[in-house]
């Protein structure tokens, strides 16, 4: 144990830092060294309904500033995230286990962006054009802020998530109370803390705590709007939440993303980009290419390639600069993804990886199974580790038919070199971003949301700004 102590964290309500009412802590672990070196508050219901109130008081002036106003706040903040980089990701790596160069290049910057984009585009909100649709009278639309918002951020990407949440909600004319995950709060309350700098007061307010915060947070009758990030049970749990309020709701839940390797591939690129793409974060990302499915031709050459990928690709400590990916987030974690290698039907074969390097921590190495079949655990749910599967197939439509038959419908990738099957089954696979020979690069100019079971809206461009507005008809008679 360290002699240190543990670093105190607050809320953030109407720009000032705070703790719980009752003076309730939960400890943060350090996922790389099992060990607690940060205390959050355990808020209450008297705590979120602080922050609401904060939000509302708060709604009633932001909701009507100009674009131009909100749109010079955020960049005032992308330039504090630009200044306080370094800060930054060392204590998102601290919080998460994350390789501090993969999190200076890969997450912070991107950070910056999303808040420099959804500041522009405050500014380029569009709709119909004003006009005559019934004789004598002139119609137009206004789209306006919803007002006040709930957000739940997940523990994978802590920073990142806050951040496209609270960018499109601020740059939109709403208030925000956000609730960070319990294991990886400490970039979000200091997000907040920097945001203090450059809004007014009660605009951006966080809170800290478990599942029962978040379930004050979302039952609380004052938000317009919930939105989170999360499991399909976190989501479902909102949305059940959310209905005897009748809130809109905002939801980006789990992933099963298949990847179709199709016989006319560059199976050497295709196994590193899946590599990349499976092995990120630790598999962390609901996004991440982890359920291959290859053409019988050329199974065996792409399952070499991957073994080899796979034992290419080191996990470790975040301040060494050769491993690839760090440990998963929590003890939970581990032992839910260890336990789908300990389930494992005697058809799948562990072909690489699968076991835990010595020392402390919560790490896993990088895995591939190969031998799966459609009905196994391993393909139908969601692991959320740094192990990727591999089914077979001999038909374009049969790969199509298994890569659609899961209830997930979020992320998917085509590896093909024919530009008409690209086209065909982009349009067949039935998830909400499809990539083509890559998997993973995100942009702020496109949206980024799923289908079924992993919810619905956009996050990300023009389209998430939309999802935090309301449109208002007004119609005025020529003579009135």
């Amino acid at each position: 144990m360290s002699d240190v102590a543990p670093l105190e964290l607050t809320n953030v309500v109407d720009g000032r830092d705070v703790p719980a009412r009752d003076g309730a802590t939960t400890a943060v672990i350090d996922p790389s060294t099992g060990q607690e070196y940060a205390r959050a508050p355990r808020s209450g219901p008297p705590d979120v309904e602080d922050a609401y109130a904060a939000a509302h008081r708060a709604a009633a002036t932001w909701g009507r500033t100009s674009p131009a106003e909100r749109q010079t706040a955020l960049l005032a903040l992308a330039d504090l995230v630009d200044e306080h980089a370094d800060e930054l990701v060392a204590a998102e790596s601290r919080n998460t286990g994350k390789p501090l160069h993969l999190t200076a290049t890969d997450e912070i910057p991107p950070c910056a962006d999303q808040l420099r984009f959804f500041a522009g585009a405050a500014r380029v909100l569009t709709g119909l054009s004003a006009g005559e649709y019934l004789e004598g009278h002139t119609s137009w639309l206004r789209r306006e802020p919803v007002g006040v918002v709930g957000q739940v951020t997940p523990w994978n990407y802590p920073l990142m998530m806050a951040v496209w949440k609270i960018a499109p909600a601020l740059a939109a004319g709403n208030t925000v109370v956000l609730k960070p995950s319990d294991t990886t709060p400490v970039t979000t309350v200091r997000l907040a803390q920097l945001a203090a700098q450059v809004l007014p007061p009660g605009v951006l307010n966080v809170v800290c705590g478990d599942r029962d915060t978040g379930r004050a947070l979302v039952a609380h009758p004052r938000p317009d709007l919930v939105a989170i990030t999360g499991s399909v049970r976190a989501g479902a749990e909102v949305a059940r939440a959310a209905a005897d309020g009748l809130k809109r709701v905002h939801l980006e839940l789990g992933g099963k993303a298949p990847v179709l390797v199709f016989d006319d591939a560059d199976v050497a690129a295709a196994a590193e980009g899946i590599a990349d793409a499976g092995y990120y974060n630790a598999g962390q990302d609901c996004t991440a290419a982890t359920r291959v499915l290859v053409h019988a031709r050329v199974h065996d050459d792409l399952v070499a390639a991957l073994v080899q990928a796979a034992r290419a690709r080191r996990t470790g400590m975040p301040d060494d600069p050769d491993v690839a990916f760090g440990p998963v987030n929590n003890a939970g974690q581990l032992e839910r993804v260890t336990g789908f290698l300990d389930r494992l039907p005697g058809h799948a074969e562990v072909v690489a990886g699968g076991g835990r390097p010595a020392g402390p921590g919560y790490f896993l190495e990088a895995t591939v199974v190969d031998g799966l079949r459609q009905t196994d655990e391993a393909v139908q749910e969601e692991i959320f580790g740094p192990v990727i599967t591999v089914q077979t197939f001999t038909e374009e439509a049969e790969a199509v038919r298994l890569a659609n038959d899961v209830r997930y419908g979020l992320s998917s990738s085509v590896w093909t070199t024919d530009h008409a099957r690209a086209l065909r089954v982009s349009r067949a696979l039935d998830f909400g971003v499809v990539w083509v020979n890559t998997h993973l690069p995100f942009v702020a100019e496109m949206p980024h949301g799923g289908f079924k079971h992993s919810g619905h809206g956009k996050d990300l461009s023009l389209y998430g700004l939309e999802e935090y507005t309301r449109l208002k008809h007004v119609m005025s008679a020529f003579d009135a």
